[in-house]
């Protein structure tokens, strides 16, 4: 396309700005929720939106198995590999969607929520969600930013508008269920546009060796999102079940403000993986790559930490209003500890998209670890967020110390 052909306008630069504007939006839509709501009736709010980035976490392993095979495969096999994942994406959406659906009433007990049919159409639009990564995982595969950001866009915006029409439409209407039928719908909306390849066709199956490969790096990427759904999650959640729903409110307003920081990591490992896997392909060094995106993470944590801890009854007040203000004094703390787990995760998506397992296994046993902490210190909110950053911090120096470790043996390698 004649746009891409400026030097500024690279498609690499047009995700970057979408991811920005998809993330302000989503944004927004939390904002709005937290404000119309008012910390009691958000804390059921807030478990459906913890729902979905759990849901997006569990996906993001299709997306990125995905991503990766659309690079190493060609023609016939890359249609048989299609086959494959999207056989195995929709067994699996339908399978989590069912065991949603099936113990809602135990989840509504489980999180103290007002009612079970929030569950049950969240778990209506769990196949989606999977559909839609695989078709995700093709233009971000193929390196097609430009389609890539379009289905992230037609997500962000549907649902930021039809939550906010329901909620002023429907009044009196529980909040919790008009949220989930947000949700629900805008799922459907970003299933455009939808690749050409995201269909059954009649090239076969793969082969045992390739299924193989997808296998492991399946079995792998699913690991590590779990093990990020557990970091990026657990801590909601247990203060859903520990704290009564006033306390659970102002905490999720406090995630959602802090995760600023993960949200803006996310758009630079969505470049990270296709760069590192076609390079390595090549047999092109890309561990410049990798830098690259540490330093421009770390500079953008840096920023969000210092104006957290300067000005944080503003930043809640603007945000979410002087309803949530008690939580003021550890947002720079929270935002700490998401930075730290950000950059640490750009070094385990690295590692991952070459298939090296001890990064992944540290971040699994780390992300346990925090779980444990907040089971056994939960006395004050304060004690929760201070055992985030004892987590983060032990799980960041463990990543650094394997990155140098892997590349002095690497060179090591290379001299003799």
């Amino acid at each position: 396309m004649k746009i891409f052909k400026h030097q500024l306008l690279t498609p690499e630069r047009v995700f970057m700005l979408s991811a920005i504007i998809v993330n302000a939006g989503n944004y927004l839509y939390n904002l709005l929720v937290g404000r119309i709501l008012g910390p009691t009736k958000f804390a059921d709010a807030a478990i459906l939106i913890t729902f979905l980035l759990v849901l997006s976490f569990i996906a993001m392993t299709f997306q990125l198995v995905t991503a990766k095979y659309t690079v190493l495969f060609e023609n016939t096999v890359f249609n048989r590999f299609m086959n494959f994942i999207l056989k195995r994406s929709v067994f699996f959406g339908v399978l989590v969607g069912v065991l949603i659906i099936v113990f809602s009433s135990q989840l509504q007990s489980i999180f103290n929520t007002e009612n079970r049919l929030m569950f049950v159409i969240f778990g209506i639009s769990v196949p989606i969600y999977f559909l839609m990564s695989v078709n995700r995982g093709v233009f971000q595969g193929g390196k097609d930013f430009l389609k890539l950001a379009t289905t992230y866009q037609t997500e962000m915006i549907s649902r930021l508008t039809i939550t906010l029409l329901l909620l002023l439409l429907f009044v009196s209407s529980e909040s919790s269920i008009l949220i989930s039928l947000g949700i629900l719908i805008s799922l459907i909306f970003g299933l455009f546009p939808l690749s050409k390849n995201v269909r059954f066709n009649k090239e076969g199956i793969l082969s045992v060796e390739n299924k193989s490969l997808v296998h492991k790096f399946l079995l792998l990427t699913a690991f590590y999102e779990c093990t990020q759904i557990i970091i990026n999650n657990s801590d909601i959640l247990l203060v859903k079940h520990y704290f009564d729903n006033y306390n659970a409110g102002l905490y999720a307003s406090l995630a959602l403000i802090g995760r600023v920081v993960y949200f803006v990591a996310w758009m630079f490992v969505m470049l990270l993986l296709p760069a590192v896997v076609s390079k390595q392909k090549d047999g092109i060094p890309h561990r410049n790559v990798l830098l690259k995106y540490v330093g421009y993470v770390t500079i953008l944590s840096a920023c969000i930490v210092f104006v957290t801890y300067l000005f944080p009854e503003f930043v809640v007040t603007i945000l979410f209003g002087k309803e949530y203000i008690e939580i003021a004094p550890l947002l720079w703390q929270y935002a700490l500890a998401t930075s730290i787990f950000a950059v640490s995760n750009v070094f385990a998506y690295y590692f991952l998209s070459l298939d090296q397992y001890v990064p992944v296994v540290i971040t699994g046993i780390l992300g346990i670890t925090q779980v444990v902490l907040i089971i056994f210190f939960h006395t004050s909110l304060k004690e929760i967020v201070t055992v985030q950053i004892i987590a983060m911090v032990i799980l960041l120096i463990v990543q650094l110390l394997f990155f140098y470790g892997n590349s002095a043996v690497s060179s090591k390698k290379q001299n003799t």
